[in-house]
Order: C-alpha cells, then sequence, then structure tokens
C-alpha cells in the first residue's frame, strides 16, 4: 500500500499558475483522472495534494477545487496541503479558516521562489509558531543553501512538525552532493522534521540512472532513518524525469534492503501518522 504525500493537480481553465509560463513541458493540464489511471496500477490508494504555488488570490479556490475532485467517486484524494502566506497580516484569519476545514491537513510556503530572507521576519517566523497545538504540519521547501533557515523555523516551533520536501532539493546532476549533506544530516538532528522522498529524479540529468540517486537516497536514510522517512510522487513534476512508473520502480530499487516494516513506514504508516490519512 502506498501513500501519495506530494501531488499537484493542475486545471488551468480554474485557476492561474503564474510560474508555468516558465516551464514549458509542465505547462498542461495534469488532471485527477489522468494520475489516478497510473497510480492505481502501481498500489497507491490515498494521495494528498500538494499546494501548486497558484497566484496568491487563487488559494482558497484552490483547496476548494480539490476538495470538491476528492468528493467525486472512486477519488484517490483524501486532504490537501494548502498553500499560505505567513509574512501576511492576515494569516491567523486564514489559519483559523483552515482550522475549521478537516480536510486540510497542513500548509506549504514554497521558500526557493521568493527572497532567502523572507522566512526571517518577524511576522513570518510568529505566523508559523501560530501553527503550534493545531495539528497542522509545514512543509519546507527550499534549497541547499536555503536549509539553515529551514532549521531556523524548525528550532522555533519545535512543537510543530516540519516535512523537508525533496530531500533538500540535491543538485544531482550538477554533483552537488557536498554542499548538500551537511546541512541535511543537520536539519536531521531536529526530531520535529522528517524527510521527504519525492522529486529527486527530477533533478539528475535526462539519462539518470539508479546509480545517481543512490548515494543521496543512502544520506537521508542515514540521517533520518525509516521512522522520519515518507514517499511523495511530486507528479507531474516527476514526469521530468521519467514519471511515475519510473519513481516508483526506482524507489522500490532504492529500498531493496529495507525491511517490510521499513518500507511500510516509508509508504504509508508514517504518512498515517503525520497527516491522519
Amino acid at each position: 500500500m502506498i501513500i501519495d504525500t506530494h501531488l499537484h493537480l493542475i486545471y488551468r481553465d480554474r485557476l492561474s499558475y503564474p510560474w508555468l509560463s516558465g516551464v514549458p513541458a509542465l505547462d498542461a493540464d495534469f488532471t485527477q483522472e489522468a494520475y489516478s489511471r497510473e497510480a492505481r496500477r502501481l498500489g497507491i490508494v490515498a494521495a494528498l495534494h500538494m499546494e501548486v504555488d497558484v497566484a496568491a488570490a487563487d488559494i482558497a479556490r484552490e483547496t476548494a477545487m480539490i476538495q470538491a475532485l476528492a468528493g467525486e467517486e472512486g477519488s484517490l484524494l483524501t486532504g490537501a496541503i494548502a498553500a499560505c502566506r505567513p509574512e501576511s497580516p492576515e494569516f491567523p484569519a486564514y489559519l483559523e479558516s483552515v482550522r475549521a476545514n478537516p480536510f486540510v491537513r497542513g500548509f506549504r510556503r514554497v521558500l526557493h521562489v521568493v527572497p532567502d530572507d523572507l522566512s526571517e521576519g518577524a511576522l513570518f517566523r510568529e505566523n508559523i509558531k501560530r501553527l503550534t497545538g493545531t495539528g497542522l504540519n509545514f512543509d519546507l521547501c527550499v534549497l541547499p543553501h536555503q536549509i539553515g533557515k529551514a532549521i531556523a523555523l524548525a528550532d522555533l516551533a519545535p512543537e510543530v512538525s516540519f516535512v523537508l520536501d525533496h530531500c533538500g532539493v540535491p543538485d544531482i546532476k550538477g554533483g552537488g552532493f557536498d554542499v548538500w549533506k551537511g546541512p541535511v544530516a543537520e536539519i536531521a538532528r531536529r526530531p520535529n522534521v522528517t524527510v521527504k522522498l519525492s522529486g529527486i529524479p527530477a533533478y539528475g540529468a535526462e539519462d539518470w540512472t539508479l546509480d545517481d540517486l543512490k548515494p543521496y537516497f543512502a544520506h537521508v536514510a542515514e540521517s533520518f532513518g525509516f521512522d522520519r522517512m515518507v514517499w511523495g510522487s511530486d507528479w507531474p513534476v516527476c514526469t521530468l524525469g521519467g514519471g511515475l512508473s519510473t519513481w516508483i520502480g526506482a524507489t522500490q530499487a532504492l529500498l531493496s534492503g529495507v525491511s517490510l516494516e521499513g518500507k511500510a513506514r516509508v509508504f504509508a504508516e508514517n504518512a498515517k501518522r503525520l497527516w491522519k490519512v
């Protein structure tokens, strides 16, 4: 059984995605039907939708759209990780509205597309602390040089669960292991941080092989263990690195030496615990 903790759906006729124009390969519709057709064949039984960095005015509409899709017969969607703007004075009111909706399981603010110091602002940090006691997790999407800023947030709110997306976004194609490994090991020392095994095929060369991914997987496994690791498809971004079936196959190969219990934790049990799916 696999729970996908990082699914993106794109409906360009319903929402605005400003960043898509800069990524022609993803500037298309990626629908629930297309995802589910392949996902069911691979053993995926449930999925959390991850916000797709829509225009700020569409944040609430994105959550409403995904919740409506989840209500369709046979949907794999069981919850959403919603977009947010902790740097905004309106965040407290937004947080209260989201807490009233059990479909939302957490938040994400993509930090590698904004100035590095955004997360260091007093208002941003005050609002992150507001997540304490809410049961809502916060996904950290940062580049290797920004992991120190992610560590600061995890230390600021030790009772909040944080998830490091895409193994900390290593530059696999560029051979960025050495500049990535130290920050990842350091953030792993925070017990309130879980790593998400997702995204990494898209960071490799076009002709990447399993051997290219192995040292990165081995390092996150050594740093976090399998009690603090979850799996995500990063669909449709994973199509840039071979697609959903390729990523499932690569993950199974990476986990080939792991116990059945360890695999179950990575693929489903840890997600159940973190997001109550």
